[in-house]
């Protein structure tokens, strides 16, 4: 009975977006892809409940290189770039920005977490003309697999596989798989596994 009432709100979900579809696609075609869509990101960023998950999915699976199936994607959380990636069963929590990264699939985020696309977005070696102004470098940023983000975390590198990056941490170097990092900025305080691994060798 739950799958078919899944299935059901997808339906429903669908069919009201494809209005929404095609007045993003007309803005996309005007505006450019990039501006359309984080209008639209924005807007159904805001629609609470149940009925926010399934509009967000309908329009996500249409306007994302790849959103997988069981991603859900809490209120109030802005994709800023469409080429965005959000893998399989994929859970991103409440007032969290996400820029051009890839999230791969079982990944869990936090809420208020922030993944940027490299902590270099901004030129600052110059003093004669504004920062807004000098050139920065945008590198994509992957999540991977069975990741765990924590509440209000900064992701400024890639993460590896299996590791978990503690609430309130900000990464500005790559993570490693199954790797624990906490801080600001975000250090290594042990391995997912480990205890497992030495209580083995006892």
């Amino acid at each position: 009975m739950k799958a078919v009432l899944k299935t059901t709100a997808d339906f429903v979900a669908g069919v009201f977006m494809l209005p929404a579809w095609l007045v993003y696609q007309f803005g996309a075609a005007i505006l450019g892809k990039q501006q359309a869509f984080a209008g639209w990101s924005q807007a159904f960023a805001l629609v609470p409940g149940l009925m926010g998950v399934y509009l967000r999915k309908a329009f996500y699976k249409l306007a994302l290189g790849e959103y997988g199936e069981g991603a859900c994607i809490t209120f109030g959380t802005v994709i800023s770039h469409p080429t965005a990636r959000i893998g399989r069963d994929v859970y991103i929590g409440a007032y969290c920005v996400l820029g051009a990264v890839t999230l791969e699939a079982d990944v869990l985020v936090g809420s208020h977490v922030s993944v940027m696309n490299g902590s270099r977005q901004h030129g600052i070696e110059r003093l004669d003309i504004p920062v807004r102004e000098q050139p920065g470098h945008w590198p994509r940023v992957t999540v991977g697999r069975d990741t765990w983000i924590g509440d209000r975390a900064v992701i400024m590198a890639d993460v590896g596989r299996h590791a978990v990056v503690a609430a309130g941490a900000v990464v500005t170097k790559p993570v490693r798989d199954y790797e624990i990092v906490a801080g600001v900025p975000a250090r290594n305080i042990g391995f997912r596994g480990s205890r497992l691994q030495e209580s083995a060798r006892c």
